[in-house]
């Protein structure tokens, strides 16, 4: 009898894979909410100028509205957007309506944003796959004569 040859630890493991980071959909929910508390509370500034008054011509912060992402919220979660994608595809139907829901929320948030001027609209509608479609007729119209009688006239 020979030995058994390379590395046969993983036959005497008490578990397969890693843990599931969340065991459960109401986790996850929290755990999104979390990150839209967090979001909220977390603005973005831009330096404007003030236009007028004694304080013309200074730089003052104006704290701005955050975009709600799902990097943003992956990332917050602790994993990559491959990662919740690929969870999303392989979940039971209570994880698929958290992540659905988290979804319309994400996108509301960003469309209601571009609506309202708090986000640029281009962006926004670019990266909501939101387009603009306009449709162009072609009119292919007949000739007077047919195609024998210009032979004809200009011969």
């Amino acid at each position: 009898m020979s030995a058994p040859t390379g590395n046969q630890f993983w036959k005497i493991r008490t578990k397969h894979g890693r843990d599931a980071i969340f065991t459960d959909h109401d986790t996850l929910l929290l755990a999104a909410y979390e990150y839209f508390k967090w979001n909220s509370e977390n603005p973005w500034y831009k330096n404007e100028a003030i236009k007028s008054g004694e304080l013309a011509g200074e730089i003052m912060k104006i704290p701005t509205e955050r975009p709600l992402t799902i990097e943003g919220l992956t990332q917050f979660l602790g994993v990559n957007k491959r990662y919740f994608d690929d969870f999303e595809k392989n979940c039971s139907q209570d994880f698929s309506a958290v992540i659905t829901h988290l979804r319309e929320v994400i996108s509301r948030q960003k469309v209601e944003g571009a609506i309202v001027g708090s986000f640029n609209a281009n962006i926004v509608a670019r990266i909501e796959g939101l387009t603009d479609k306009s449709e162009t007729t072609i009119t292919v119209e007949q000739p007077l004569f047919g195609d024998d009688e210009e032979e004809s006239i200009s011969s």
